[in-house]
């Protein structure tokens, strides 16, 4: 019997990188079974993603060690389990078509998270939550009680030991205090191809700018809105006999594929922050 994991790394590039994480790992009993990196020549970092097995022994043993290897090297690193799916918590609003793909996706086997909770400001959605056995928390919000709400959601997400909550259509936004708490574990999805036609309603300027091309964004959540780091992006073609709604329809498929491969690369640890940027190791 081995075990599997996933160790991702970043530092300051420098000659013998690969080798010596590679021969840590020998060191340690490790059999690299895939393996990437990359180089920001702009930034002077190395980033890596390993998948390796080892025989079963005490993995915060192999943290104590990893974390003396890494050190010297300046890295910031992170070890996961592979056969450990990601515990996750959905937000969503009005709209479900995101939340029905990823729910689907998820008991089809197609993606290594595990939801144990959605949490919505509507109540549209419980019959769907039920019929996947999710429990389904229903939190109005206004002005009036938006903190509250906040709060609630957090004590949801913490109880619930959430790495990563995805806003699956989810039309709030975040207030910057919940968004530094949820920092690099929150993805929403935006229905747009940003930069451009950011904000409400924006298939309605997409259409009022006679576009040839929409789009959708998943990109993680930052208290800048609709501007932290991109993950994924796709798009449509537009015709000038679209309407808003025939765009909007159009665009739903592309916001549920877009978002759904976000949360597939986040949930096999492909995704490294590179400031406001993304490295992803498909």
């Amino acid at each position: 019997m081995s075990h599997s994991y996933i160790l991702t790394l970043s530092c300051p590039d420098r000659l013998g990188l690969v080798h010596a994480v590679s021969g840590f790992l020998l060191e340690h009993g490790g059999n690299v079974e895939e393996a990437a990196q990359y180089n920001d020549h702009a930034t002077g970092l190395f980033f890596m993603r390993v998948q390796f097995a080892c025989a079963p022994h005490d993995r915060a043993s192999l943290q104590d060690q990893l974390a003396r290897f890494a050190e010297p090297h300046q890295m910031r690193w992170s070890l996961h389990a592979t056969d450990q799916p990601i515990k996750t918590v959905l937000l969503v609003s009005k709209e479900g078509h995101c939340l029905n793909d990823l729910l689907f996706r998820w008991k089809s086997g197609l993606l290594s998270v595990d939801i144990r909770a959605i949490i919505s400001n509507h109540r549209d959605f419980y019959q769907l939550a039920a019929s996947y056995n999710v429990p389904f928390h229903h939190l109005p919000v206004t002005p009036a009680t938006k903190a509250q709400a906040e709060a609630r959601q957090l004590e949801i997400i913490e109880a619930e030991s959430a790495e990563l909550v995805v806003l699956a259509r989810y039309m709030q936004v975040l207030s910057d205090a919940l968004c530094q708490r949820l920092t690099g574990r929150a993805i929403n999805i935006h229905h747009s191809f940003l930069p451009s036609f950011k904000g409400a309603k924006p298939y309605a300027q997409a259409h009022d700018r006679g576009v040839k091309l929409i789009g959708a964004t998943a990109h993680y959540v930052t208290p800048d809105l609709d501007e932290g780091p991109i993950i994924e992006q796709d798009v449509t073609r537009a015709e000038h006999t679209d309407t808003v709604e025939a765009l909007t329809a159009r665009g739903r498929d592309t916001e549920s594929q877009v978002l759904a491969r976000a949360v597939k690369w986040h949930s096999e640890h492909r995704v490294l922050l590179n400031g406001h940027k993304t490295v992803i190791f498909r």
